[in-house]
């Protein structure tokens, strides 16, 4: 069962959400009618925080969620009724693990919830065009696997599980050297520039799976 920090306006909307998450299978562990009154009151419990950008500017949500550093410590689920490519482009790029619509039947949230709890990012299809046609960005991610050797995905999946050069080396039997070759690599070939960037590029782009 997914633990929900539920972060709506009060009212009618979110008497809505409580009904559908209690429909969906999820435990709601708290709420609040807006993020940057109540972003350090957030139980450590939560592992999803979903938010509705109806009162908020998305901007301003982005800049909150990075400087309290919750696009870490949980999956965040933007609810929205239609923003622009770029913004959109710009949310996943943070660390944002899904941007949907706020008609979501209780079915969809179920599915929603599950989706970014095993790791995926995940967007409405009226959203895709950020990325130009789902064609070319199936593409795109079929050839980002083709470019990575299998080596090289074995090394990215670790890196998305925390583990440190060393613990690397020790699992895959080479030494901390070829570890460090892997995973300059791995940051060349995703676009890179930090570890947590590579990972964050390659769940987005359904490389790994956390």
């Amino acid at each position: 069962m997914t633990r929900v920090f539920l972060i709506v306006p009060a009212g009618h909307e979110r008497d809505r959400w409580e009904d559908l998450l209690d429909a969906a299978g999820a435990e709601l562990v708290g709420w609040a009618a807006d993020l940057e009154s109540t972003a350090s009151e957030i139980p450590e419990a939560a592992e999803t925080l979903l938010i509705d950008l109806a009162a908020e500017s998305p901007e301003d949500v982005l800049e909150a969620l990075q400087a309290e550093g919750l696009l870490r410590d949980a999956h965040v689920i933007l609810l929205h009724g239609g923003r622009s490519p770029s913004w959109v482009n710009q949310a996943l790029r943070a660390g944002v693990r899904g941007i949907v619509p706020r008609d979501l039947s209780a079915a969809q949230l179920a599915a929603a919830l599950n989706a970014v709890s095993q790791g995926f990012a995940l967007l409405h299809p009226v959203d895709l065009q950020f990325q130009g046609t789902g064609a070319a960005a199936l593409s795109e991610t079929s050839d980002l696997i083709e470019t990575l050797t299998g080596r090289e995905r074995e090394v990215l999946q670790m890196l998305a599980q925390g583990r440190g050069n060393k613990e690397i080396a020790s699992r895959l039997r080479i030494s901390d050297h070829t570890v460090k070759f892997h995973v300059a690599s791995i940051l060349g070939k995703l676009g890179a520039s930090t570890r947590t960037e590579a990972v964050s590029v390659a769940l987005r782009r359904g490389l790994i799976l956390l």
